[in-house]
């Protein structure tokens, strides 16, 4: 299968390089035709626009950056739908709006073009190596004719049911990612503040049920500042607004989300928006003069 990736950001660059790695016939499409130079150094080829993509792929996949963009590359100007491909699916491994996801599905459907949905847990320190967690939701014929792939691309691959479901999960998913991440922050300053070394409080959190994988890695980046931007504060901040527009789509009350969407706006006002989202820590301890 004829494979294209249109979004070559840290997530789409590693994906893309695993597959090339892996043997398949690779094409990619990005705004900044700049970011593609790695993956045409591997043997990916390089189309000027996603019309032309569609065109020779039977598979496309979008990894970029909300639902305006998923928009702008299916149904915009030399979009998608242009080629007038009715073989293609288009698998979206963008974190949008299960709602959203679910009218761009069924716009498809009057092009006779599918989509299935594959947001996955992991950043590219782990994409490179096919070691992502992927969701998949859609048409179960359509999971089971991408399967091969989706399995190169992820370790584990579930399949969750119809669209907005995957997309559902990995808000609830990036949710925890939000909590886990300041929890962290204010637990790390709350211990400093007492002159006790935050390691010790590491020791102790990681010794017990509460553990998570954050606090047995990340956690030390944090207290140390040795940062790897693996996904942006801003990226997490963007995903924290979709997911208090889902909650009021679902017309439930997430106060937590609610006041860390406060907290994450205000780390990228600050001019943390291009670090590691583990940096809120960093506007934590501004805050707090440390």
């Amino acid at each position: 299968m004829k494979i294209g990736i249109i979004g070559i950001g840290m997530l789409g660059n590693a994906v893309a390089l695993h597959l090339l790695d892996s043997g398949f016939d690779v094409t990619v499409y990005n705004r900044t035709k700049e970011k593609t130079n790695q993956v045409k150094q591997k043997g990916a080829k390089i189309v000027t626009s996603p019309k032309i993509m569609a065109k020779n792929v039977e598979l496309i996949i979008t990894i970029v950056k909300d639902a305006k963009a998923v928009r702008d590359v299916i149904f915009g100007k030399d979009g998608i739908i242009e080629s007038q491909n009715k073989k293609l699916i288009i698998a979206d491994m963008s974190t949008i709006d299960p709602v959203e996801s679910k009218n761009i599905a069924k716009e498809l459907q009057q092009h006779q073009i599918e989509k299935l949905e594959i947001p996955v847990m992991g950043g590219p320190n782990v994409a490179i190596n096919g070691e992502l967690v992927m969701m998949v939701s859609g048409k179960k014929n359509n999971f089971e004719y991408c399967k091969k792939i989706f399995e190169k691309i992820a370790n584990k691959v579930l399949f969750l049911g119809e669209q907005g479901v995957a997309n559902s999960i990995k808000l609830a998913m990036n949710l925890q990612i939000t909590m886990l991440a300041l929890a962290l922050s204010e637990g790390i300053t709350l211990v400093k503040k007492a002159n006790v070394d935050p390691k010790i409080f590491l020791e102790v959190l990681n010794s017990t049920y509460f553990k998570t994988g954050m606090s047995e890695k990340k956690a030390f980046k944090m207290i140390d500042g040795g940062y790897d931007a693996t996904f942006t504060l801003a990226n997490l901040k963007k995903d924290i607004t979709t997911m208090t527009n889902a909650a009021k789509e679902l017309d439930i009350k997430l106060p937590m989300i609610t006041k860390a969407e406060e907290i994450y706006e205000n780390a990228v006002k600050e001019g943390l928006g291009d670090r590691d989202y583990t940096e809120i820590i960093e506007y934590i301890k501004k805050i707090n003069n440390l």
